[in-house]
């Protein structure tokens, strides 16, 4: 690391101390890094959802290989624009599709491959996104809102549909999907709730507290996300005061969010395979679990063991790929963290773009599958999905 780019002080410091980045590489905003001349090979875009389009064309523009963090962009003009202007710079371009990269993906898909369940007839995905995650992230939390992020489905599960399409070895055709925000409403608020957790009377019999989420991680040791999304400095003052004026300590029914919080994704494909996609938020958090429906086997997985079927045999077997933590951000993703980062490192080292599996066009067809989707959801449609050409230019 060579240079930071980051508004928040602390952090920006921090960081800075931890790679002994020199001063003049330090920027509180990435404007100021585009404005001087290449100064490494690659850059992270790590911004917020909205934030991603005018720095990715600035950096590629001077011929950095850029990682950008998923979702492109929240807009399918704006993904079409990264994407045309990545292919123009010549340069490795990647999206965050870190559950591509994982151990357990790549056994998963050499299961597929090797052709042992036949011909994919139909697929069942789930997405358990955990009560205190959906609280968290898309109640409270950065991307609650669509118009200062983006839909719940770009979000959190373009990873599960871009995953969908990576191991089946195709997109889907046609989709159509259902949902809505069912209960983060105001009207399921219970009765005696406060606006905040720290003074509510009814604190303790609420699943969703703040007040017990937070402070039992903190008191467990528990520094780094989500802790570290509220707080710089890890004590009880810190997190009491965050949680006092800050929006995570908000009551989970008085808040401002509008992202759904249950949403299912019907598809077909042009082989002729069917697929369901389910995200909810109630559940226990925990991996996803994916059942694979093939002419002559089954496969059952759920995020850490791989269990198939031979139809002929009539015989399981059990694959056990190695993990690397669990599939929450805190975890490292299940190993796809480091996974993305080994591949997109080891491509800009080679000036090999074949190494990274989520490159511009690949991501720019799961995208797609996702506005589609979105599409249907609102409008109650059954939409075709585009093709990934016609890409804007500017």
């Amino acid at each position: 690391m060579v240079a930071v780019a980051e508004p928040r002080d602390v952090r920006r410091e921090r960081f800075a101390a931890e790679h002994s980045i020199p001063p003049e590489n330090v920027f509180a905003d990435w404007e100021s890094l585009a404005s001087r001349p290449r100064i490494a090979d690659a850059v992270l875009v790590c911004t917020q959802d909205q934030m991603h389009t005018e720095p990715v064309l600035a950096l590629t523009k001077l011929g950095y290989h850029v990682m950008v963090e998923k979702p492109m962009a929240p807009t399918e003009a704006e993904c079409r624009q990264i994407v045309a202007a990545a292919e123009a710079a010549g340069v490795v371009f990647a999206v965050g599709h870190v559950m591509r990269y994982t151990p357990y993906t790549r056994a998963l898909k050499e299961v597929v491959d090797s052709g042992v369940l036949g011909d994919i007839v139909s697929v069942q995905h789930l997405e358990p996104v955990g009560f205190w995650h959906q609280a968290h992230s898309y109640v409270r939390g950065n991307w609650r809102r669509e118009d200062e992020s983006s839909f719940m489905l770009m979000a959190k599960s373009c990873h599960d549909i871009d995953w969908l399409q990576y191991v089946l070895g195709e997109p889907p055709t046609k989709v159509s999907s259902f949902g809505r925000l069912s209960h983060f409403r105001p009207e399921n608020r219970p009765a005696g709730a406060a606006d905040r957790c720290l003074d509510c009377s009814v604190e303790s019999t609420c699943p969703y507290s703040a007040k017990r989420f937070y402070f039992d991680r903190l008191v467990q040791g528990n520094t780094g996300w989500p802790v570290d999304v509220l707080v710089d400095e890890y004590t009880a003052d810190a997190l009491g005061e965050a949680l006092r004026t800050g929006p995570y300590g908000r009551c989970v029914y008085a808040c401002d969010n509008d992202v759904v919080d249950h949403q299912v994704v019907n598809m077909e494909f042009a082989s002729g395979a069917t697929g369901v996609f389910t995200m909810t938020a109630f559940t226990e958090q925990g991996d996803r679990q994916t059942k694979l429906f093939g002419s002559h086997g089954q496969l059952v997985g759920d995020g850490e063991t791989i269990d198939v079927y031979d139809f002929l045999t009539g015989t399981h077997r059990t694959v056990e790929p190695a993990t690397t933590g669990d599939m929450t951000a805190g975890g490292g993703h299940g190993g796809g963290d480091a996974g993305l980062m080994d591949a997109f490192v080891a491509a800009v080292a080679a000036g090999d773009s074949a190494r990274v599996s989520s490159g511009p066009r690949d991501s720019l067809t799961s995208h797609l599958t996702v506005f589609a989707a979105e599409r249907a959801r609102r409008q109650g449609t059954v939409e075709p999905v585009p093709p990934p050409l016609d890409l804007i230019t500017g």
